[in-house]
């Protein structure tokens, strides 16, 4: 994809993001930390064209990588990983998707990683639609090691720049961001 067409996407994805899924006000956060604004992406991202831009980016961003599958937390991966199952199928590039559940089911096959099983030695990337502590994905991991699945890298629509990052390095994982809080403003 050309530069030109990526940066398009982009303006695009960040209209719909400020416009939508923005919000100004008093929040809690599940990190428990207090904010002046949220940022809930999964409000584009269960959108026709939201979850299009997020997954031509994010397959424009991965494109070359050796990877395996591409997962991530519930519920903030799930409509992310969706339309990339589907977009990298149209694209004749299909890719492998998963959800890492908070807690293997109680039913059923009781597994915590729902999708098409992953082969131990493989390595996959990890989405989320906002990073603020990198929690989840770090939990993730976590359940994608007791595997054998390698996990080095995440990419999250919005890193809200509250520590993600480093958490995230210390658990021998890159964060990369289609965008930062900082572009908005704030």
């Amino acid at each position: 994809m050309e530069e030109q067409k990526l940066n398009s996407l982009k303006r695009q994805l960040f209209g719909l993001l400020e416009k939508e899924a923005l919000k100004r006000g008093k929040f809690i956060l599940s990190s428990g930390k207090e904010s002046n604004y949220y940022l809930d992406g999964r409000i584009i991202t269960l959108t026709p064209e939201g979850a299009y831009l997020t997954a031509s980016i994010i397959l424009e961003m991965i494109r070359g990588r050796n990877i395996a599958a591409i997962g991530g937390p519930t519920l903030g991966a799930d409509p992310i990983t969706g339309a990339i199952a589907a977009l990298s199928h149209i694209n004749k590039i299909p890719l492998t998707t998963f959800i890492v559940r908070k807690s293997p089911k109680e039913h059923g096959t009781r597994q915590q990683i729902e999708g098409p099983q992953l082969k131990k030695g493989s390595r996959v990337l990890l989405v989320d639609d906002v990073a603020t502590t990198g929690k989840a994905l770090i939990e993730a991991k976590g359940v994608l090691d007791k595997l054998g699945v390698t996990v080095d890298s995440t990419i999250v629509i919005v890193d809200r720049n509250e520590g993600a990052r480093d958490n995230l390095s210390s658990a021998g994982l890159k964060l990369e961001s289609i965008f930062t809080i900082a572009d908005f403003g704030l």
